[in-house]
């Protein structure tokens, strides 16, 4: 198996004075706190990380020099991250039926545990791929605007959230298979919000495995308080 980590971005939701990914936590950066996530599986031989072409930050990451990593020139999206990234690991001579494993950048509080139980159902179930997601809980509105009400959003219908997951990463699919679906949905200039949704698109039926909240995305500011405490909880104060 190896590693993919989109880290290209920019985070503007963040509105930090610096890439949210090189924000620090417990005395990492998020990055690396998410690279290490991956590695802490031995499963996980190698971690490519797509990063932007003028990113000054990357040189100083805890894993710069780690023989385990390599950093390759990431793209405008993340769906064009990640393929540059799958590309270069091919380049490199790994198969097209190595698994690959996609983490985001800013989701560094992952428990070993819960990665193991991913690729534990990977490993079953290859050529289908898998996801980390969460059930949803809480009641789901689909919403549309409203020129009635001075185009605030109206609730249109309650969803059955029975039915509906949010998804996490990792995401685990085969190279070759993932390539392919990456290069079919950008040509075709589709909305690709992560791996699963590009799968999808080729028709693949990936499967969900339960996350963990534990394994949240850091957007917001205030997301950095509760991500700071999870990686205490997982005893992350030092890589």
């Amino acid at each position: 198996m190896i590693g993919i980590i989109p880290a290209a971005g920019i985070g503007q939701r963040m509105g930090a004075e610096i890439p949210k990914q090189y924000l620090q936590c417990c005395g990492k950066t998020i990055l690396d706190h998410s690279i290490f996530a991956l590695l802490q599986d031995p499963r996980v031989k190698r971690v490519w990380v797509a990063v932007q072409g003028d990113d000054q930050w990357w040189p100083e990451s805890h894993f710069a020099n780690d023989s385990r990593v390599e950093a390759t020139l990431g793209g405008a999206t993340r769906a064009q991250s990640v393929l540059a990234a799958l590309q270069a690991a091919k380049a490199s001579g790994v198969t097209a039926t190595t698994l690959a494993v996609v983490h985001d950048a800013a989701r560094p509080a992952l428990a070993r545990e819960v990665l193991a139980r991913l690729l534990d159902v990977a490993e079953r179930t290859p050529e289908s791929g898998a996801l980390l997601a969460l059930p949803v809980r809480d009641t789901v509105n689909q919403a549309v605007t409203s020129a009635a009400q001075g185009s605030l959003p109206v609730s249109e219908q309650t969803l059955e959230r029975e039915k509906l997951w949010l998804a996490q990463t990792p995401q685990v699919f085969q190279l070759g298979q993932l390539i392919r679906a990456l290069e079919a949905g950008l040509a075709a200039n589709s909305a690709l919000t992560d791996e699963s949704s590009a799968m999808e698109r080729c028709g693949q039926q990936p499967l969900l495995v339960v996350g963990s909240r534990q394994a949240m995305k850091v957007t917001d500011p205030e997301d950095l308080a509760l991500v700071e405490y999870y990686l205490k909880q997982l005893n992350r104060s030092s890589l």
